[in-house]
Formats: C-alpha cells, sequence, structure tokens
C-alpha cells in the first residue's frame, strides 16, 4: 500500500467516524471557528461526497474558512477533491469535468497540496479536541 492510500485511509476514517450515520453535523469546541461535516450527494461515479469545513460569519453572512470537500472511494479512501476559503475568495478544484460531471483532467500538484493541507488540518483538529471532546449537533 503506497503512502498516498493510507493517507486517503486516514481520512476516510476520521470522516466517517465524525459523521457516522447523520447527514450533516456541527461540532463545537470552545475557543475555536465551529466544524461542520455534511454528505453532500454523489460523484458520477456514484461515491459519497463529504464536505468538512470551519465556518464564521461576515455582514451576516456564513463563510467557509476552509471548506475541503473529500470523495470517499469503495476501498475505504477518502480523496480530497477542492478547497474553498470564503474570506479569501479562493476555490480551487483538482479535476475538472464533462457535462456529466466525470472527470476529465486532473491537476497534480494541487491533488499533492490538497493531500498536504488536509494532513496537516487533521493533526490540528485532533490537537484542537475536535475528534475527541467536541460538543457534537446533529444538523438533520
Amino acid at each position: 500500500m503506497t503512502t498516498t492510500e493510507k493517507t486517503y485511509q486516514h481520512f476516510a476514517k476520521i470522516l466517517t467516524d465524525l459523521l457516522g450515520n447523520d447527514t450533516a453535523i456541527r461540532l463545537i469546541v470552545t475557543g475555536y471557528m465551529p466544524l461542520s461535516l455534511e454528505y453532500i450527494g454523489q460523484s458520477a461515479e456514484g461515491n459519497r461526497l463529504i464536505a468538512i469545513s470551519h465556518t464564521g460569519e461576515q455582514n451576516g453572512d456564513l463563510m467557509r474558512d476552509p471548506e475541503m470537500v473529500f470523495e470517499l472511494h469503495g476501498q475505504g479512501m477518502a480523496e480530497p477533491l477542492s478547497f474553498r476559503n470564503d474570506y479569501m475568495g479562493i476555490l480551487q478544484e483538482v479535476y475538472e469535468y464533462d457535462d456529466e460531471g466525470k472527470k476529465t483532467h486532473v491537476r497534480p500538484k494541487l491533488k499533492q497540496d490538497l493531500k498536504s493541507f488536509a494532513r496537516t488540518w487533521f493533526s490540528n483538529l485532533k490537537a484542537q479536541g475536535f475528534l475527541t471532546e467536541a460538543k457534537r449537533e446533529k444538523l438533520s
């Protein structure tokens, strides 16, 4: 098994453990922005898509800081697909898609960058208590 596969398995475990059987949750840890996880649908290949984001508010609008979308593959792996930061006006997507939503082109450097960012982010979430001691609110 490659390092990337092990990393993607780690991402899948965290996301599925946190979300459980719910479709949307918010995790609260005092002193940090809330963390939301949400099942947002399926990819063209039929895989679950999960969004995870810290959220804040600006002028009454919900702002993602950041949000990442992951595709959960049948092999127990979660691949990062996109990164968004509303405060900075950034939206980056690893793949380009055709009209049916199927992947057509990949951006390999961005794919590597998002894997690295997610690894660091999940490590920080663990250190901040989001993976162990957060207050859990079911949203749907």
